[in-house]
């Protein structure tokens, strides 16, 4: 099988720059895509995790293996159920599986009776230790409303059909990296405090990121800050003007986050790409996913410099409702779509994925998060049918 990310010119990956997300100094590299095997066959890492995520991405495998791609698939443990079985929530075999795989297909972290664990054990731990061993810095969150889910939105119908929105969220440093600790006071009081920063390359990579999409979309930028309280945010708007330079062709506007929250809510169309950092685009992009009816729609999409992606539905583990069979996954089979589009350069095999989505849905699919009464596996039997 050829890599399907190979052009004809001698076997050079396609560069990121074609993709509209990365950064525009990314330079196009000699790849030779093999797995341990031998043969031209993409690895897939699939991490389950916790709670709904093995159920969810057990479906979204079931539609990539419809699509007859050839590609392999390697499960490993992470989160609570790696910690259980090796007293890690990453340990070094899955973290091995995840650098050598081409991409990577998470499900959902998070495991209540770890809660009290110490802070690096807990599940959680391990969707930032990928982010951070695989230099993960560009998070993609799309939220659009599909047509006939306008009810389940909590917005007027005439407001939620306008929804297509990319938030592009930086991964890689803000207020979840920083210097944190507890401490007591001289008063004797107990203190905890975070430290926030970035520095200017951070945000210039996440910049150069966002207006490449804006360019591909609609052509409007919008990014998120706090500039007239908080530093860290006041060199964002500094790096973004900067950056918006080399992008005359793209409407750049800027927006404080508490703005941002009420404009999502009150006026959801006026944005087309919103860039922001760590902690605001983490808080946003779950606001949106209330704007198109459930977070059990909304994919994402973590990737480094090169393509190499993480994969995983919005949505938390559940875990009220894990082993169930209640679990929403289209958001993990649209993750799926964005690995194909993002990852492996299968961008028909991505749109058939979306459109069968968007047929089940259109055809009454629903699950009890779209107050329907469809099985998570039913829900993905109705997204096999429209992709037959």
């Amino acid at each position: 099988m050829r890599d399907p990310r190979l052009d004809g010119k001698g076997g050079a990956l396609r560069s990121p720059r074609a993709w509209g997300v990365l950064p525009a100094v990314e330079e196009e590299r000699s790849f030779d895509w093999r797995s341990p095997n031998g043969f031209l066959v993409p690895l897939i890492a699939i991490l389950p995790g916790d709670g709904i995520g093995p159920e969810v991405t057990a479906e979204a495998r079931r539609v990539l293996e419809a699509l007859d791609l050839g590609l392999s698939f390697e499960e490993g443990l992470v989160g609570g159920a790696a910690y259980h079985a090796t007293d890690h929530p990453l340990p070094p075999e899955t973290l091995d599986l995840a650098k050598r795989a081409d991409a990577i297909l998470f499900g959902s972290v998070g495991d209540p009776s770890c809660d009290n664990l110490e802070r690096g054990l807990r599940p959680e731990q391990a969707i930032l230790g990928l982010r951070k061993e695989l230099t993960l810095f560009a998070n993609l969150r799309p939220a659009k409303l599909f047509p006939g889910l306008e009810d389940a939105s909590s917005l007027r119908p005439e407001i939620a059909r306008r929804i297509d929105l990319l938030i592009i969220r930086e991964l890689n440093g803000d207020v979840y990296f920083g210097e944190k600790a507890m401490r007591t006071t001289p008063a004797g009081l107990r203190e905890g405090y975070d430290m926030m920063s970035y520095d200017e390359s951070e945000v210039s990579r996440i910049a150069h990121s966002g207006f490449q999409a804006a360019q591909r979309r609609g052509g409007k930028l919008c990014s998120i800050d706090k500039a007239n309280v908080l530093e860290t945010s006041q060199l964002w708007r500094d790096v973004v003007i900067e950056t918006a330079k080399h992008y005359p062709d793209v409407a750049l506007s800027h927006m404080l986050v508490d703005n941002a929250a009420m404009q999502l809510v009150r006026d959801p169309g006026q944005f087309d790409v919103i860039v922001t950092g760590n902690l605001f685009g983490d808080i946003l992009s779950d606001l949106a996913s209330m704007c198109v009816g459930s977070i059990g729609l909304l994919p994402s999409a973590a990737l480094d410099a090169a393509g190499k992606g993480l994969y995983e539905p919005i949505h938390g583990s559940a875990p009220d409702i894990a082993g169930q069979g209640k679990a929403n996954p289209a958001a993990a089979i649209l993750s799926a779509a964005m690995m194909l589009r993002f990852s492996l350069n299968q961008p028909e095999a991505a749109d058939r994925i979306e459109a069968a989505v968007a047929t089940a849905l259109a055809n009454g699919a629903r699950t009890a998060d779209l107050g329907g009464s469809l099985s998570t596996r039913g829900m993905a039997d109705a997204v096999l049918a429209a992709l037959a």
